[in-house]
């Protein structure tokens, strides 16, 4: 342990809150996106690190060095998470929750609980690091293995990101989970079989370096385009055969071109008017969608469409509203709008006319 370690320890022992704070500063946006992959929710990781913080505040005392501050602080955030896990329903995307909608007017029922869905996830919180480490990082925090993350027990779940994500050894896992290096082995086997069956073939991080940034941001700008300019014809050009389009917090969802089109010819691209910015969420290409209100005489935060790719064509587009208030309702489709919530990724919350 650094002298520098040492003496802040001590300082925080003490009763310094400023010395614990420059202990666990450095580690706190890894600590975060762990918490993130155990909940699938970025509101629910932020409540879970504060109180594995205040935890580990309290319990100070009980650090006794032999492993690194940080497996420390990554064993305090798991059991918390763990706990968090036991109170709440699992957190999934509309796709695992029944059949494609072969109605596109479903897409305006009321959404369900905000509680229940996975959350998209800023690559801004991601800490920097090389180019192999940044895309090790966004690897680790793609919607879809986030999605299937969900599906595994809770035990499973935290066996894997300990030694496959953070690299802990089975017996620090098991340590950490206060279980057996037989018990962490036996749920790692059935973890890497559950995600087998979940998990695309290709990574994103794969599939965009293969791509290069160039043709990426040109796929990206051709959707934006067609958004704009509710070509649905050009819009669907871009999709795969098999494409899915997600809106969660709405249930309804759509597989395939001819179903995908039905719905944007008769819903956002019907009844909206949008401009779009790109972004980024979960490691991948994503579009901030702005819609028209009459009523401000702008351009306001509508969803956040995260982009799937396979190969050059967009395998999913997960559309991400948020209903913390209710924004300007359209005949057939409402449209809700989140204070703050384009603002994470780094996108105005209103765009002017023009």
């Amino acid at each position: 342990m650094a002298i520098e370690e040492q003496r802040l320890i001590a300082a925080a022992r003490a009763g310094e809150d400023d010395a614990f704070r420059l202990l666990v500063e450095p580690l706190r946006a890894r600590l975060h996106a762990h918490c993130y992959r155990m909940l699938g929710s970025s509101h629910d990781a932020e409540d879970a690190l504060q109180e594995a913080l205040v935890r580990a505040w309290r319990g100070l005392d009980g650090f006794d060095g032999r492993s690194a501050l940080g497996s420390w602080l990554y064993r305090i955030a798991t059991n918390t998470c763990l706990n968090a896990i036991k109170k709440r329903p699992k957190r999934v995307l509309p796709i695992d929750c029944g059949r494609p909608s072969a109605d596109p007017h479903d897409a305006a029922a009321e959404p369900l609980l905000e509680s229940v869905w996975i959350e998209p996830y800023a690559d801004g919180q991601l800490v920097p690091a090389s180019p192999a480490g940044r895309h090790e990082q966004r690897e680790s925090v793609e919607l879809a293995f986030v999605a299937a993350l969900q599906h595994l027990s809770a035990h499973q779940r935290a066996a894997l990101l300990l030694t496959e994500v953070l690299g802990f050894s089975a017996r620090e896992a098991a340590d950490a989970l206060q279980t057996t290096v037989a018990s962490v082995n036996s749920a790692l086997q059935r973890a890497r079989r559950r995600l087998g069956e979940r998990l695309p073939a290709e990574s994103q991080q794969a599939t965009l370096r293969s791509l290069g940034d160039e043709r990426v941001a040109a796929i990206v700008g051709r959707y934006m385009q067609a958004m704009e300019q509710g070509d649905v014809g050009a819009l669907v050009a871009l999709l795969a055969e098999d494409a899915s389009w997600t809106m969660p917090p709405q249930p309804a969802w759509f597989r395939g071109r001819a179903a995908i089109a039905g719905f944007l010819a008769e819903n956002p691209l019907r009844y909206f008017r949008w401009r779009q910015l790109p972004a980024r969420a979960n490691g991948q290409p994503a579009v901030g969608s702005y819609s028209w209100s009459d009523e401000r005489g702008s351009y306001v935060a509508h969803s956040l469409d995260v982009l799937a790719l396979r190969g050059a064509e967009i395998a999913s587009v997960t559309s991400f509203l948020d209903v913390t208030r209710r924004g300007v309702a359209a005949p057939g489709l409402s449209s809700f709008v989140a204070s703050g919530f384009f603002e994470r990724f780094g996108l105005p919350s209103e765009l002017a006319p023009g």
